[in-house]
């Protein structure tokens, strides 16, 4: 006899569960709020003021708790005085800040 418990028996995950979406895009966002704010050797606290927000609150983001808008795009972007680029996808390296054109 073959035993079966529904706890034993993993479902089936879905690529694209929204959920799952909605995680990669805002863990996304935040490694690339990360890597923009260390390449400029700003500190949280330097980036949350220049973009009028919390320390907190660009924490939460660099932990990929907030998901991205485009509201929040562009201000952290001018906060970076960078512009904001996309590539098809929801993966880390699918969102990233890039400096302003010299």
């Amino acid at each position: 006899m073959t035993g079966y418990h529904t706890r034993w028996v993993r479902p089936e995950v879905q690529i694209d569960d929204p959920e799952r979406i909605a995680i990669r895009e805002a863990l996304a966002f935040g490694k690339a709020l990360y890597d923009r704010r260390t390449a400029l050797n700003l500190t949280v606290g330097d980036l949350a003021e220049r973009a009028g927000m919390t320390i907190e609150e660009i924490e939460c983001i660099e932990e990929g708790g907030t998901a991205p808008t485009v509201t929040l795009l562009r201000r952290l972007a001018a906060a970076l005085d960078a512009d904001v680029r996309l590539t098809p996808g929801h993966d880390l390296g699918s969102l990233w800040f890039e400096a302003h054109a010299a």
